[in-house]
């Protein structure tokens, strides 16, 4: 019995374990019953939502647009955003930042920088020696990076979401362009931090198009491969993308539809906005012409005058796509002078005649990288908002060769609802069809080291290895392991970006560095004397490429193996309690847990590290292996796990003791059959020996060398900043509430006293007081408001409505009168209509009883009595006292007597006929005059607190009758 209590005992524990992993996960869900995605663009935003009820929304801004502009107005004490700051950027030019997502992750000598400069000359970009970097400068005491900026629109993007979905909002999935790299990609995340948020992914938003598309186009994928083209021309940049369709076997769904990204090539400076600032320029060659002889300022040295050409440039640029002229008109441009030119399409067209030859270079890349021609491709569909321009569709139509161009898509909504598709796919708070989501490496890695080798006895030379780690087009997310096995001490390696050919001389520029990071290990000699007796299996180095397409080093550990005897040792509790967890949540180890891992990478002497992007099945394992949850390292170093094993090998079984593991398989890993613990024969034969493999941790010392990531001092205080705004703002928004209600209520009451309903419940002393005090009020507002704070708005509110609050109460009980009496008189109507006819009933067929009755009449007298009287001391008061007859007494009265009168309603409509006693003859007799409804065999629940009193009847139930004065709860009051 004891060991049966004790085997069980384990179970028991697993299954409390249990319910308290599924009690955090419903803890969790109640504060992510809402997600949203934002499309970043470089000029405007979508923001969408799925909450319970809503399924995938685009959020409406406060102007009630789909689409909200990336712009902030920044000045001291207040922030604009979206429209609002779009309309500030012709007032305040220096003081309102837009596309300024263009210099995220961006060095200060980057060419982009310079770029930015010479668009947007009004604005100041000062230098920042700790990351290299630069940030706007706004004021003396006004300076934000593009970090801090972006945090800010984010911030505000949600409070968007938030209003929208009348609910707190943390979870976002966030779009970038696909050739971000690096360091764009974590300068992004720190944004979103900044803002608060949760990001579950940074998705590419040419994948979000294309899943997006997926997902309202189900049904037409199936397992032959469809090929389809995106041609994405925004207004910053260029991308085009080769995705496939078709279904897929998954092991945890069957078969359902994938999408995988097959080639990617993009431009980074072509789009719309270079088209407008080619027209700005236009346009203000034109007003500088017609102003020549009047020795005027060059219209390009006003920004607010430039600011107004961008924004017409931009109005033409759209009226164009649909008419070949326009006439581009500005009221007082400068100097109060008014700006009027024709500008036909074709002078546009030949203004971009550069721009428009640029259009088929990014399928030629998308082409190129996916290995495919254009015979292969189905369809090309048109994103983004450049792609209106009928010299985009013209060039690019003749460059892929097709009959015509897909616009079966909206061009504008399409990231933004795909990117909530996977916000809700990945959130634990909805359930979606799943749609296998297969991204591609754009820029390759490469790890690189250099150790020394022996050429001849006595020589040594240092040798440079490269190892790729990623591949260009390669799947993502995914994990992957590097081992180096010739170190027995301390040493670097590095981690650079691969070969970037593809990229032109100026994008290269513009790429950045390409070196990424450099690795010091520290402790490896220290690993070598801690198990000298044990054969060493390498130093292994765990990368991750996330969802988010952000690399990272998961740790570094050292591995050694020895032989040692096999002794068969008793299960402890804890062991058994894991493997209980294990088996509750469908854990084992098979032979088959390898399809859902990902293939080690080994550095072994000269071999590659990887597979080329043509494994099918290697793809597939790092994808699922990418969703495995992550080993803590915080501990005691983890034992061996399957991914860290050299490919071709199987995981080895986890033995209890620390930092040891049993590998209980052969060399040529065969892995531990299915079942859990071994059988009781398996346990009685003993190998001879087995390996034993200990994990000893490394230090790792990382140095960042393509773009320092913000200091955690330094990225709180950002945070901070940008918390102080927010609330600052949200004071602003309380404080002009108040204000507003304040002034509204001054006016308002101002105007009821000359109102003769009101004039005729106050005196005229009454009115001079309110009058006076509201003048006052009126006064002070004008004079003291603007520095007043919330609080003092709000107490002065209370007082003034608390002054008028008699006047006010006289004049509401008025106009409640009318309706409220003649209610009251309906009812006692009805309700003495209705005893009269219940006092008229046969005595024989009586359902009430002279009590019910007595008391509904009782209630009646009562009501009639309390109205006459109460209206008769009413008429002796005068209008401008405090009145007697109040609406909720007259309500009170009328549900007392309504009370009454549905009891016996009830009781009626519930009533069954009397059966008639037989005779001995068996003839039917007429009961007697004196029996009541209560003795006819009818059960009557009484009300609660009334009871009845008991007559002896023939049946065997018994029926009480009610008491007078007692409330009736039951039935008869759920009206």
């Amino acid at each position: 019995m004891a060991a049966t209590v004790g085997r069980q005992r384990p179970r028991k524990l697993a299954c409390w374990v249990l319910m308290a992993v599924l009690l955090a996960d419903l803890l969790a869900l109640s504060d992510t019953l809402a997600v949203m995605s934002v499309d970043l663009g470089s000029e405007s935003m979508k923001v969408a939502i799925v909450k319970p009820g809503v399924p995938m929304e685009i959020v409406l801004n406060k102007e009630s647009r789909r689409k909200t502009p990336v712009t902030v107005t920044l000045k001291e004490n207040e922030r604009f955003f979206g429209d609002t700051a779009a309309g500030m950027a012709i007032k305040n030019p220096k003081a309102t930042l837009r596309y300024f997502q263009h210099l995220l992750g961006k060095q200060a000598d980057n060419p982009h920088v310079a770029l930015y400069r010479a668009r947007f000359p009004e604005h100041e970009l000062s230098f920042d020696p700790q990351r290299q970097t630069v940030y706007f400068q706004i004021s003396p005491q006004l300076q934000f990076s593009p970090e801090e900026v972006l945090g800010m629109v984010l911030n505000y993007s949600r409070s968007l979401a938030e209003d929208f979905a009348e609910q707190p909002i943390k979870d976002a999935v966030i779009t970038v362009p696909a050739f971000f790299n690096q360091a764009e990609r974590r300068a992004v995340l720190q944004a979103a931090r900044m803002a608060g948020l949760k990001v579950l992914q940074l998705i590419n938003d040419n994948t979000a198009t294309a899943l997006s598309y997926g997902v309202f186009r189900r049904k037409d994928i199936n397992a032959t491969a469809q090929n389809i083209m995106f041609y994405d021309m925004g207004s910053g940049s260029t991308v085009c993308t080769i995705v496939t369709y078709q279904t897929v076997k998954t092991k945890e769904a069957g078969m359902q539809p994938q999408l995988q990204i097959r080639g990617v090539g993009f431009d980074r400076t072509l789009g719309g906005l270079e088209m407008e600032l080619r027209l700005r320029e236009h346009l203000a060659g034109l007003f500088n012409e017609q102003r020549k002889g009047q020795r005027a300022k060059d219209v390009r040295e006003n920004p607010r005058a430039m600011a107004k050409l961008l924004r017409e440039a931009n109005r033409l640029k759209t009226v164009l796509s649909a008419n070949a002229d326009h006439m581009a008109q500005i009221e007082g441009l400068m100097d109060d002078v008014d700006f009027k030119a024709k500008v036909t399409r074709a002078e546009f067209e030949e203004l971009c005649a550069d721009l428009f030859e640029r259009v088929p270079g990014p399928v030629q890349q998308a082409l190129q990288s996916a290995e495919m021609s254009l015979d292969e491709i189905e369809q090309v569909i048109l994103v983004g908002g450049a792609t209106r321009v009928p010299k985009v569709q013209e060039v690019l139509l003749k460059a892929v060769g097709k009959e015509e161009l897909g616009k079966n898509i909206n061009a504008d909504e399409a990231a933004a609802m795909g990117a909530v598709y996977q916000a809700a796919a990945l959130s634990k708070a909805f359930k979606v069809k799943p749609f296998v989501v297969r991204d591609a490496v754009v820029y390759p890695i490469l790890v690189e080291f250099t150790r020394e080798v022996e050429d001849e006895p006595g020589v040594h030379s240092l040798k440079h290895n490269k190892r790729v780690l990623f591949s260009r087009m390669g799947p993502y997310p995914q994990r992957k392991v590097i081992t180096f096995n010739r170190y027995s001490h301390d040493f670097n390696f590095h981690i650079n970006y691969g070969d970037l050919g593809f990229l032109g001389p100026e994008d290269l520029r513009v790429f950045g560095s390409h070196n990424l990071t450099t690795v010091k290990l520290k402790g490896v000699g220290e690993s070598f004397k801690k198990y000298p007796d044990y054969e060493s299996k390498g130093i292994k180095a765990h990368f991750n490429l996330d969802e988010s397409g952000v690399l990272s080093l998961d740790r570094v550990e050292s591995v050694f193996e020895t032989l040692v005897e096999d002794s068969p040792e008793e299960e402890s509790t804890l062991t058994k309690l894991g493997n209980t967890i294990s088996s509750l949540f469908g854990g084992s180890t098979t032979p088959d847990t390898k399809e859902n891992g990902t293939d080690a990478v080994q550095e072994e002497e000269e071999s590659p590290a990887e597979g080329t992007k043509d494994e099918p099945g290697e793809q597939a394992e790092f994808k699922e292996e990418a969703e495995a949850p992550v080993e803590d390292t915080s501990q005691t170093p983890p034992l061996e796990s399957k991914e860290d094993t050299p490919e071709g090998e199987k995981p080895p079984e986890k033995e209890s003791g620390d930092k040891s593991e049993a590998q209980k398989s052969s060399e040529k890993g065969e892995a531990e059959p299915e079942g859990g613990p071994p059988a009781p024969e398996e346990e009685k034969k003993q190998k001879p020996a087995r390996k034993q493999r200990m994990v000893e941790e490394i230090g790792v010392e990382l140095v960042v060398l393509d773009l320092p990531d913000l200091p955690e001092d330094e990225l709180a205080r950002s945070v901070q900043k940008l918390e102080d705004l927010t609330f600052r703002d949200l004071e602003k928004q309380e404080r002009e509430k108040a204000a507003n209600s304040l002034e509204a209520f001054i006016f308002e009451t101002q105007d009821k006293l000359y109102q003769p309903e009101y004039q005729e419940v106050s005196t005229e002393e009454q009115r001079e007081e309110i009058s006076g005090k509201l003048s006052a009020a009126s006064t002070w507002l004008e004079d003291e408001g603007f520095g007043a704070t919330t609080v003092m708005l709000k107490e002065k509110l209370a007082e003034l409505r608390k002054l008028c609050q008699g006047l006010f109460f006289r004049m509401e009980e008025r106009k409640k009168w009318p309706e409220r009496l003649s209610a009251l008189d309906n009812l006692l109507n009805h309700s003495s209509m209705f005893l009269k006819g219940a006092r008229l009933i046969p005595e024989m067929d009586q359902i009430f009883t002279e009590v019910e009755m007595t008391t509904l009449e009782k209630v009646i007298n009562e009501t009639w009595a309390w109205k006459n009287a109460t209206m008769a001391e009413q008429a002796k008061l005068p209008a401008t006292e405090k009145p007697v007859l109040l609406s909720k007494d007259i309500e009170a009265k009328m549900m007392a007597l309504d009370r009454e009168v549905q009891y016996l309603l009830n009781k009626a409509k519930f009533a069954k006929p009397r059966p008639r006693p037989r005779d001995k003859n068996g003839n039917r007799t007429e009961p007697p005059l004196n029996v009541s409804a209560s003795d006819q065999g009818e059960k009557v629940t009484p009300p609660a607190g009334h009871t009845e009193d008991a007559k002896p009847i023939s049946e065997p139930e018994k029926v009480e009758t009610r008491e007078l004065g007692k409330p009736w709860l039951g039935m008869g009051m759920l009206h």
